[in-house]
């Protein structure tokens, strides 16, 4: 068992995961999809994903306290340059009116006098007057280097906290994508039977991407703000406590605003990202089955469909930027009455000798670093809000239900030839619609299995079972003996080869899409199973052959082939059980008889269930099971079936009876067509091993 120290880096994203969905269960088990979240628990945990860099986040907030304190001290100091050159020039002034070396006290007793108790309340106020003296520069130049030095050093700690964090931001997000990854390998395939694959797609892309821009535009931000508003306050105070009080008079006054407009720009941006969601899954729709809409003509209703969609985003998001909107235009409305208050108050207070001019200077600047910051969280309110919306949907897959763990102690898989055994299975994807009640049977090694019935008769979900995709109800499926929910899902997948109706192929070479099948297959391996499956008759006619690059839709190759490929995929497997759901259906009638010889050799010693509507298949399989509602209702062979003019001999009769004799005659010509071609192919080979 690995240690902490020997985790590697997937396991611990895993262990995180899990103590994650631990932590918080008792808060997300009762959201619905689609239902908002609590805010404060949504913004929590948002911020909960910084955790691990708890350091570094200490790290930057301590280079904001100090950015901060300078940044604070700046206007105080500036204030002072105020003051020696105001009270130099009034120095200067009073110089033509009293005789130098009269004291401060003696000027300020002879103003009053003369009743110019304004000038005299101010030179009262003055630090080191003498009349005369003029500007001491020297003193002024100091005040000026000594500010400069503040804002380069503020700046530096600026651009170093900036830095920090955006490290942390792109870690942690980086984090949280390998997170959703894991869970959705971790998924039942029942969740994916829900949720549509667009709407998917928008938590993994959209969602995500919008958490992140939340969360390096807000966060370095909103630790700057509180700072400096905390510290602004206590300047302020030092400074006045009146001026202060007429700057306070702005903060309730913002808290109603942002309390009336939040909660409803919230609920607005929850409606924004889930019309996105639906719109991408209508996009990923369109575009998927973009031939359909072509071939019936309905381009005009997807068309409709898809613009209904954008208006209902559209005025979604209208409704939310304009409510978030709101916020910051008012605060700094409010910001602004607030500098009027100060200014006019200020003004009196420094006539009445109650202030120096420099402290209101540097009164009225903090006035605006105390409102500034506070207008911008309350711009960055939007920002969150749209963030945490986002986040609640991302949580929300986050947290879905996982399928069960398979067990740590889980048996090794015995070496068999593939012996399947249903005993007694029980069933059903909802609760409320039962599908397979009682289903038993057994197939023997190298039994080729026809699973045949109407479309919902639970052909697809029996296979699906076979493979492990859904737990069962009740009952037991036997690999070899073994009970397969004992097993890890890893044992059973890998010892069953399975080809679907629709061909799946990945952006790759022919070679590594067959390879896929198996990765330590050799080239030889992956040739081998092609010639097996015929792909290699139309990889050389390729302009790269194994190595042509197959694009995304697979496109540059036809439909059968596609198949052919997947076909080849699961050769290269060396699987003891094979699955093949409509296998076939791509091909043509002359590609499927060369299908069936290759099939015959490797359904040599393996267990085959077919699910085919071709009379071919069906008809040559070794034993045929008839489904009706979720129950086998029939068994046996083709002849058997016919004999007993039961359920097959009625599926017979209504879909392949007219087609039997036409098929009969194609097998029979085809048969020479390939055996010519086989005769043809070994001449050819015999020639070129000659020369």
């Amino acid at each position: 068992m690995s240690t902490p120290d020997t985790l590697t880096e997937e396991e611990r994203l895993e262990l995180e995961l899990a103590e994650q969905a631990r932590q918080n269960s008792g808060d997300w088990d009762s959201v619905k999809p689609g239902k908002a979240a609590d805010f404060g628990k949504s913004f929590r945990r948002l911020i909960g994903l910084l955790r691990p860099h708890a350091v570094a986040f200490t790290f930057v907030s301590i280079l904001g306290a100090i950015g901060v304190v300078l940044a604070v001290i700046a206007p105080k100091l500036l204030g002072e340059a105020t003051n020696i050159v105001f009270e130099g020039a009034v120095s200067n002034s009073l110089g033509a009116q009293f005789p130098a070396g009269t004291s401060q006290e003696q000027v300020v007793t002879a103003l009053r006098a003369a009743g110019q108790t304004d000038i005299a309340n101010i030179v009262g106020e003055m630090n080191d007057f003498a009349v005369g003296a003029g500007v001491d520069f020297e003193a002024l130049r100091m005040v000026i280097v000594a500010v400069l030095a503040i804002y380069v050093v503020s700046s530096f700690l600026s651009w170093i906290q900036g830095f920090v964090i955006n490290i942390i931001m792109v870690r942690t997000m980086w984090r949280l994508r390998e997170s959703v990854e894991i869970k959705i390998n971790r998924l039942p395939l029942s969740y994916f039977d829900k949720v549509q694959r667009g709407e998917l797609i928008s938590r993994v892309t959209n969602d995500i991407d919008n958490i992140t821009q939340t969360m390096q535009q807000s966060l370095s931000s909103v630790v700057t703000s509180v700072l400096t508003v905390i510290g602004v306050l206590i300047m302020m105070f030092s400074i006045s406590w009146q001026l202060a009080l007429v700057a306070l008079v702005s903060l309730p006054l913002m808290a109603v605003i942002f309390g009336v407009i939040g909660p409803r720009s919230q609920k607005a941006f929850n409606t924004q990202w889930r019309k996105v969601g639906r719109l991408n899954a209508r996009v990923e729709e369109s575009f998927s089955g973009h031939a359909l809409v072509k071939v019936f003509g309905r381009e005009a209703d997807s068309r409709e469909k898809f613009q209904l969609e954008n208006e209902e985003l559209y005025e979604a998001s209208f409704k939310a930027q304009f409510l978030s909107g709101i916020i910051m235009p008012g605060m700094m409305f409010i910001g602004n009455l607030t500098y009027v208050g100060i200014a006019v108050l200020g003004g009196l207070m420094v006539a009445n000798g109650q202030l120096r001019l420099g402290d209101v200077q540097a009164f009225i600047q903090y006035s605006q670093q105390f409102t500034q910051p506070l207008s911008q969280l309350g711009g960055m309110a939007a920002v969150v809000q749209s963030g945490v919306a986002s986040a609640e949907r991302v949580f929300e897959l986050l947290d879905a239900e996982e399928q069960e763990p398979d067990s740590v102690d889980a048996p090794e898989p015995l070496d068999g030839e593939g012996v399947i055994e249903f005993e007694n299975v029980r069933f059903s994807y909802t609760p409320e619609r039962p599908l397979i009640t009682d289903l038993s049977f057994r197939v023997e090694p190298g039994q080729t299995v026809a699973i045949v019935g109407p479309t919902g008769a639970g052909k697809t979900t029996l296979v699906n079972l076979i493979m492990r995709f859904y737990e069962l109800d009740g009952g037991r499926i036997l690999l070899d003996g073994q009970d397969i929910a004992e097993l890890t899902r890893d044992d059973v997948r890998s010892r069953t080869g399975m080809v679907l109706q629709d061909p799946w192929l990945f952006a790759g070479t022919i070679r590594e899409n067959i390879r896929y099948g198996r990765e330590t297959a050799t080239d030889e391996e992956v040739i081998e199973a092609a010639k097996a499956t015929r792909v290699d008759r139309f990889v050389h006619s390729l302009p790269e052959g194994y190595d042509t690059v197959l694009d995304e839709e697979a496109s540059n190759v036809s439909a059968g082939e596609k198949q052919l490929i997947t076909i080849a995929r699961a050769f290269v497997s060396q699987p003891s059980v094979l699955i093949l759901d409509e296998a076939t259906s791509s091909v043509d009638t002359r590609t499927e008889l060369l299908l069936q010889h290759a099939m015959a050799a490797l359904r040599e010693g393996r267990t085959s269930f077919v699910i085919a509507h071709r009379l071919s298949t069906i008809r040559d399989a070794d034993l045929i099971l008839v489904m009706e509602h979720g129950d086998i209702v029939e068994k046996g062979t083709h002849d058997e079936l016919i004999a007993a003019e039961g359920a097959y001999w009625r599926l017979y009769r209504s879909q392949f009876e007219q087609a039997a004799a036409e098929t009969d005659e194609q097998l029979a010509r085809m048969e020479a067509d390939v055996a010519d071609v086989s005769g043809a192919e070994e001449t050819a080979g015999a020639a070129s091993s000659s020369s």
